[in-house]
C-alpha cells in the first residue's frame, strides 16, 4: 500500500522497495583471496589439524606468510596508558601502505606506535628499523579506540608484537586483531599497565581456561581472561585462513 502510494507520486521508484539494487561486495586489500562463498561464521569450531609451523617468528600478511600456532610469548614489554587510539598506533599518513605487499608490510611495522606523544621516551620501533624489540604491548582502558583502520593491529604484528594485554579494548580493534590474525588481544583483570614498566621481561601463557601474564622482572603474575573462540582464528592467521582450513571456502591452491 505504501509502495503504491509512493509510486503514484514518483512513478520512477522501483516496484519492489524491499529489494534495491545491491552493490558488489567489498574486498579488503588486506586479503590475498576473495571471500568467495562464506555464508556464516556462527558455528566456528577449533581446527582439528593445527597450522603448519613457520620458520618465521612473525605472523605476516605478505605473499610468503605462513600462519603459526603460538601459545606462549616471551620477551620485553612496552607499556602505554589509556585511550591509545589508532592515530597513535599508526598515523593516517601511512594508510596508503598496502599490507598484502611484502615491502609495504615491512614499512607498516617500522611506523607502529609512532604517533605516541613525546612523553614516551622509548620508541616502540627504533628509527631505521622495521622490527621492535618488544614482544608484548601492555595498555590500559579502551586500547585501539578511534577509526576502524585494519592497519592498527597489522602494523603491530608487522613490527613483531605477538600480543597486546589491556584492561579493555575498542570493539573494532579487537575484531580487526582477530580478523587479520596479527596479534592476540588479551584482557587483563587488573590495571597491569600500572604495575609493569617498559623493558620488563614477561611471558604470556595461553591456557585452556584462564591465561596468565608473568612479569619476571617484578615476580608478579596476573590472570588474563580466556581468548575463547577467537583463539583458533588467530592461530590460523586470520578469518579467511581459518575458513580455508576449515573447508568453508576453497583453499589457496584451489583458488
Amino acid at each position: 500500500m505504501a509502495a503504491a502510494s509512493l509510486r503514484s507520486v514518483n512513478p520512477t521508484l522501483p516496484r519492489t522497495l524491499a529489494s534495491p539494487t545491491r552493490s558488489p561486495p567489498f574486498q579488503s586489500p588486506f586479503l590475498r583471496f576473495a571471500p568467495a562463498s562464506i555464508t556464516s561464521f556462527s558455528n566456528l569450531k577449533p581446527l582439528v589439524t593445527p597450522p603448519a609451523p613457520s620458520s618465521s617468528p612473525f605472523v605476516t600478511r605478505s605473499a610468503a606468510a605462513s600462519p603459526q600456532e603460538r601459545k606462549t610469548f616471551h620477551g620485553l614489554c612496552y607499556v602505554v596508558g589509556d585511550n591509545i587510539d589508532t592515530d597513535q598506533i599508526i598515523p593516517a599518513e601511512f594508510l596508503t601502505l598496502v599490507p598484502s605487499n611484502p615491502d609495504e608490510y615491512q614499512k607498516l611495522g617500522s611506523h607502529a606506535l609512532v604517533g605516541l606523544p613525546a612523553s614516551y621516551e622509548d620508541r616502540f620501533v627504533e628509527p631505521g628499523e622495521t622490527k621492535t624489540k618488544y614482544s608484548i604491548v601492555i595498555g590500559g582502558e579502551n586500547f585501539g579506540c578511534g577509526s576502524s583502520r585494519e592497519h592498527a593491529p597489522v602494523c603491530l604484528g608487522a613490527a613483531g608484537a605477538k600480543a597486546v594485554v589491556a584492561q579493555s579494548y575498542a570493539r573494532i580493534f579487537f575484531r580487526n586483531s582477530v580478523a587479520t590474525g596479527e596479534i592476540y588481544p588479551l584482557d587483563s583483570e587488573v590495571r597491569v599497565c600500572d604495575e609493569c614498566s617498559t623493558g620488563d621481561v614477561a611471558t604470556v601463557e595461553l591456557r585452556e581456561g584462564d591465561s596468565v601474564l608473568i612479569n619476571h622482572t617484578t615476580g608478579k603474575e596476573y590472570r588474563l581472561k580466556a581468548i575463547g573462540d577467537a583463539g583458533p582464528v588467530i592461530d590460523a592467521g586470520g578469518i579467511f585462513a581459518y575458513a580455508r582450513k576449515a573447508g568453508m571456502i576453497p583453499s589457496a591452491a584451489a583458488a
